[in-house]
């Protein structure tokens, strides 16, 4: 998908992944619900009324109705403090390039990767995946950075199959990588981190 649209359109994707879409929370942070809700798939093709374009953030509320309306989704959110990151911008300022419009992909996502390459994506966003395939712990976003870029980060695995790969094995760590690629730095912090619980689902019905 490219933002802002009009329209909302998503292939083969869980209840769990269309939760985290529709709440713009970060991956493994839902918890509740039965099995189905990571295993059962589902394809949305949905438009919003009239012509007026809509970011990522403003269709949120729109997905979040339309979950409530057709699963009778129910969650409520709890916030923690945990060990994690914060983004921040690094002294030299941001080295991020605007996104040109390309539809919204994503590369990696998977804890031991060695490269990060998402399309038309927020920092918020981005923050997410970091803390996702870099740490297993939260990256949140401080840069205050708006707007939609595209991302390519390489760095060099701590863990996983490619960590002693010699084709990885010159790639700068993940620190060094966000600071000489983003111009964006990554500091130890307690951070907060917003999670929901599912109190209510049920399967989609027939009509």
């Amino acid at each position: 998908m490219s933002f802002p649209s009009n329209r909302f359109t998503l292939r083969i994707a869980s209840l769990k992944l269309l939760i985290k879409l529709a709440y713009g929370i970060g991956p493994g942070i839902i918890s509740g619900g039965p099995p189905w809700v990571d295993s059962q798939l589902y394809s949305i093709n949905a438009k919003v009324e009239g012509n007026t374009l809509l970011t990522q953030k403003q269709m949120r509320p729109l997905l979040q109705n339309l979950l409530a309306d057709r699963f009778h989704l129910k969650v409520h959110p709890v916030q923690k403090i945990v060990p994690g990151y914060a983004l921040v911008i690094a002294q030299g300022g941001p080295k991020l390039q605007l996104t040109k419009g390309g539809p919204f992909l994503g590369m990696g996502g998977r804890y031991g990767d060695s490269e990060l390459k998402y399309q038309n994506d927020s920092v918020v966003d981005f923050a997410n995946v970091i803390g996702y395939s870099a740490f297993r712990k939260p990256v949140v976003d401080r840069t205050g950075l708006e707007g939609m870029y595209d991302f390519d980060l390489k760095f060099s695995p701590e863990d996983g199959p490619l960590r002693d790969d010699p084709r990885y094995s010159s790639l700068p760590d993940i620190f060094t990588a966000v600071q000489s690629q983003l111009g964006l730095k990554l500091v130890p912090q307690r951070v907060p981190v917003d999670s929901l619980v599912i109190d209510h689902v049920e399967p989609l019905s027939e009509n």
